[in-house]
């Protein structure tokens, strides 16, 4: 990060760092459980649900290269080992029903993940609203918060809640 930008970013940088990193962590685990939660679920109804979760999986992706380029401009390193990102994350599994064509069962599972995300992103914007200021990450936690809201709501209106 450079001199000018630094004294924007106030408070503890490497403690910032690790959370970005754990909600790194968990993207990385929501875009694989979706990717492999929509080759798995079956019937006609599953149709939507993998089509939403393919959707879903791409934005996780974008979340994690945003997460991944803000560590770096911070001075960080991305996790890069899997058994760490487990290790390191927030949520590390996701759990699917065995019955294939349960797709409420996935979506239930996917919803349960969405709400842990937007646990992870509120406590993030807490940190750094208590003296631990960043605008860029900021603005980078809201975006990724608000499309989390997003993924809530659309799994809630399939689920018909």
């Amino acid at each position: 990060m450079g001199e000018y930008a630094r004294k924007y970013t106030k408070g503890n940088v490497d403690e910032l760092i690790d959370l970005l990193n754990k909600a790194y962590a968990d993207e990385w685990i929501a875009y694989y459980y979706y990717e492999v939660g929509a080759e798995l679920v079956k019937t006609l109804d599953g149709k939507i649900t993998a089509d939403q979760l393919k959707e879903m999986a791409e934005d996780e992706e974008e979340h994690r290269k945003e997460l991944a380029e803000r560590i770096v401009e911070l001075g960080g390193e991305p996790i890069h080992d899997w058994e760490e990102i487990l290790k390191q994350a927030n949520y590390p599994k996701i759990t699917y029903p065995a019955d294939r064509s349960d797709w409420q069962g996935f979506l239930k599972s996917v919803l349960e993940a969405e709400r842990g995300a937007i646990e992870v992103y509120e406590k993030l914007v807490d940190f750094l609203h208590a003296g631990n200021g960043d605008p860029v990450t900021f603005h980078v936690i809201r975006h990724i918060l608000q499309e989390e809201m997003e993924h809530e709501e659309e799994v809630e209106t399939l689920l018909g809640l």
